[in-house]
């Protein structure tokens, strides 16, 4: 395991902050990510030279048109609308992006399959007045109760997913570059929210989706703190779902974040605080042989850490520190 992140813009000044804080692998991003000459094998060939400059390797990128960005926010959501020909045309540049990635050496990409976003209701109060994000079900409005995308149904998302997967996999797994899917952030109820089904907001639609389309390349970017969201026992059921998805070899990338609560309601905390003891998420990750990037994600904000690297820095360490003891 070695120590990740993906905080953008991958810049000099980031890079730096990466390489002070003993990240050396990232997820990074082109200063342009909307442009189409971002993605060509000589665009990445040059991120990779500027990440390598800096003693930075460059271990996975994200795909453009499959971010976390809400449907209203976005007008890239193609391949999940079922939309032709946007939808092609998506996953033409899914599929030149691998292409290009191979013949440059990034190993995988991340990405979502995602309309709704990242859903939360008001913040709450943190330690030393940090603000912690949070989801409260029960709190939550329908407003409007549709999006853009209109009523997408279980059966109509997993059609469209798996639309996706039989024409990207074989060309991720001809060129050997791993595919990490992020799970919807948080699950919503079966009903869905806002007239959209989370199939991926559930441990078993996560072991769905994994075995749709079989290749050692198709797995996971296992969110630990999503993942907890959609537990009523996180601290207890969490060990389960990584030994489950890790001993299969679907795990290519890990958001090691806590959380306080359980499905339907949660903080998002700092990962020393919260429910779930990190101390033995480690070790099990340890036991089940994970061996790529486990990053800080989703850390609490504060109003004199305007760009977050403080917090971002305690959870470089913190997750550093882990990993020593739990080889130790």
């Amino acid at each position: 395991m070695v120590v990740g992140c993906q905080r953008s813009p991958t810049d000099a000044r980031r890079l730096q902050h990466f390489k002070r804080h003993g990240v050396d692998h990232i997820c990074g991003y082109p200063s342009n990510e909307d442009d189409p000459a971002s993605w060509t094998v000589e665009a990445l060939q040059r991120l990779r030279d500027l990440c390598e400059s800096h003693g930075v390797t460059l271990a996975m990128v994200q795909f453009p048109t499959l971010s976390s960005d809400a449907i209203d926010r976005s007008a890239r959501k193609g391949i999940m609308l079922g939309r032709e020909p946007d939808r092609q045309r998506e996953i033409d540049q899914v599929c030149a992006i691998i292409r290009a990635c191979a013949r440059v050496g990034i190993p995988a990409a991340k990405y979502n399959m995602n309309l709704l976003g990242v859903l939360r209701t008001a913040d709450t109060p943190g330690r030393g007045g940090s603000r912690y994000s949070t989801w409260r079900l029960a709190e939550a409005r329908e407003e409007p109760p549709l999006t853009t995308a209109g009523v997408v149904t279980a059966e109509t998302a997993w059609d469209r997913i798996t639309y996706f997967l039989e024409r990207v996999v074989p060309v991720a797994e001809e060129h050997k570059v791993r595919l990490a899917c992020h799970p919807h952030d948080p699950g919503v109820p079966a009903r869905g929210f806002r007239g959209v089904a989370r199939v991926l907001g559930t441990v078993e639609g996560l072991k769905r989706f994994v075995a749709i389309k079989e290749s050692p390349y198709h797995g996971l970017n296992l969110c630990l703190g999503s993942t907890a969201e959609m537990l009523d026992r996180p601290a207890a059921d969490i060990h389960g779902v990584i030994r489950y998805f890790g001993e299969r070899k679907k795990i290519f990338n890990i958001h090691f974040r806590n959380i306080r609560g359980r499905r339907d309601a949660f903080q998002e905390v700092f990962p020393d605080e919260g429910d779930m003891d990190m101390v033995a998420v480690m070790r099990t990750l340890k036991e089940v042989g994970y061996p790529y990037m486990v990053m800080p994600d989703h850390m609490p904000r504060h109003g004199d850490d305007p760009r977050q690297d403080q917090a971002f820095a305690f959870g470089y360490g913190y997750i550093k520190a882990l990993m020593q003891a739990v080889e130790a």
